[in-house]
């Protein structure tokens, strides 16, 4: 069997994703606009910030304008990588469902993903696009540092959702075993965006936290690519930070499968 006839399956889950999303249609405006209001408010705060600092002033190794680009690319990328697999996974136990998702002769681990994907895919054309251009017309966002840099940024910014992908999967497999995970959902999401540097830059943590946080994925989903667009990481540095967000993907993926191995064989299906 070839590569496309495997890969068939899991790129028709991908466009369901997408289609699906695509039916609900005033999500974009709403969407777009809290993106758009997420940014504003910290627009504001950094800017009353350096401006007790006086002009010319950095914080944390970042000019005002660097900072401005720092929150905004973040935020759309957010916008792009965001994605609910580990509420669906979550929702099929607690209704049942769970049970016709495996009864299909498809990998489950590759169908999540894949639905992952498609629902990036969707959120790339209407809302991180829209909400980069809105941001872009609004505030004086700098442009990428080198067209390489930009084009490291694309790359970083796949590695992103791939990440959350992955992460979403794992915490989604605890409901198979607790039924419901709101709590830990809301836990994760303060994580994420704590430790991914989408609220805080990582370069404000203390010189201990930032020691242990580089080794960790969670700072690769905003921070690496912040920086690489800013141009504050380059060469190898750059190179190295990929690295590890690629590992990190891959490693979180792996960890996937050994749950998912594990769990599977203790599903009790709930409802129905």
């Amino acid at each position: 069997m070839t590569a496309l006839a495997l890969a068939r399956p899991y790129l028709a889950f991908a466009r369901t994703s997408f289609l699906n999303l695509l039916a609900y249609r005033a999500r974009y405006f709403v969407g777009i606009l809290t993106y758009f209001f997420n940014a504003t408010v910290w627009y504001y705060i950094w800017r009353a910030l350096f401006h007790e600092k006086g002009d010319g002033a950095t914080l944390g190794g970042f000019t005002f304008p660097q900072m401005l680009t720092y929150v905004t690319t973040g935020w759309a990328l957010r916008s792009f990588y965001f994605n609910e697999v580990d509420r669906e996974i979550a929702s099929q136990v607690r209704e049942g469902r769970l049970a016709m998702t495996l009864i299909k002769p498809v990998d489950v681990q590759a169908m999540t993903l894949s639905q992952a994907l498609g629902e990036s895919a969707f959120r790339l054309v209407l809302f991180t696009l829209p909400i980069g251009v809105l941001l872009g017309l609004v505030y004086p966002i700098l442009p990428p540092a080198s067209p390489s840099a930009f084009a490291l940024y694309l790359l970083s910014g796949l590695l992103s959702a791939l990440l959350v992908g992955a992460i979403n999967f794992c915490v989604g497999l605890v409901a198979i075993r607790t039924t419901s995970i709101l709590g830990v959902l809301r836990a994760k999401y303060l994580v994420l965006e704590l430790l991914s540097g989408l609220l805080v830059p990582v370069a404000f943590f203390p010189e201990p936290a930032r020691k242990v946080l580089v080794w960790l994925p969670f700072m690769h989903m905003n921070d690496t690519p912040g920086r690489i667009w800013l141009g504050l990481a380059t060469g190898a540095d750059a190179a190295r930070a990929l690295a590890l967000q690629a590992g990190w993907t891959v490693a979180l993926l792996l960890l996937g499968r050994v749950l998912w191995n594990a769990t599977a064989r203790r599903i009790e299906v709930q409802g129905g």
